[in-house]
């Protein structure tokens, strides 16, 4: 599929994860309990506007030291951040049983910042968190660390499982402070404008309700009902 262009990406980024996620359903190309990633993934740092990237990917461990050949890796995956299509967002799977060690701190966000990454989404943790906010990159972790332990890349440019999400190499995704979810590729140059129709959708209990509450009356059952009748059937135009 052709990348969205940098107007796209402005554009999409405009909208947060909740309103993208109602856009993508208006599409009907996947269960609405899938492609977004668990509450065990959080936005760690304030993010002010939401994140729009291509994933590069790799498994990190952190409990072992790295064997010589795993110490190699760490500039092969660099090299394949470098070469991901712009913007890239870093996702992460630490294989450890529990988190030990962070692979992100200071140093490896400004590295990948410099590489065109936005943020990272990982299941392990992060640390420096002072430094990087002030960097403006983004984190998208389980848990904040301490230590980077043995730190060490040990598979990447692979498919990877973070917060219950499959995620590939490419794969279009969107984060903010609600989480992290997956953007099917084939509707990517429509969803703004899905987005869009998926906010007007919500006007008319919005509109109504704002009103009574402006009026300081409750709404009427009747009137509850008629705006969310026609809330569902903008929510079913294309």
């Amino acid at each position: 599929m052709p990348l969205l262009t940098k107007e796209q990406l402005e554009e999409l980024m405009s909208f947060d994860t909740p309103t993208i996620s109602n856009a993508i359903e208006r599409f009907n190309i996947r269960s609405k309990i899938e492609g977004f990633m668990s509450p065990d993934i959080k936005c760690i740092l304030p993010c002010k506007k939401t994140i729009i990237g291509y994933a590069c990917t790799a498994k990190i461990s952190t409990i072992k030291p790295p064997t010589p050949e795993q110490q190699n890796l760490a500039m092969d995956y660099y090299a394949k951040v470098q070469e991901t299509d712009f913007p890239t967002i870093s996702v992460l799977q630490d294989i450890d049983p529990k988190p030990a060690g962070s692979f992100w701190g200071e140093v490896n966000a400004t590295t990948h910042k410099a590489l065109g990454c936005l943020a990272t989404i990982t299941n392990g943790g992060v640390r420096d968190l002072k430094e990087v906010e002030e960097l403006g990159f983004g984190y998208f972790a389980s848990c904040v660390l301490v230590s980077h332990c043995y730190t060490h890349v040990e598979e990447y440019d692979c498919p990877v499982e973070v917060g219950g999400l499959t995620v590939k190499p490419g794969d279009l995704l969107a984060a903010d402070r609600h989480g992290v979810i997956s953007i099917p590729k084939e509707i990517a140059p429509k969803l703004a404008d899905a987005c869009r129709k998926a906010a007007e959708a919500e006007l008319p209990v919005l509109n109504g309700c704002r009103k009574a509450i402006a009026e300081g009356r409750k709404v009427s059952m009747e009137e509850l009902a008629k705006w969310r009748a026609e809330m569902a059937a903008k929510r079913i135009q294309k």
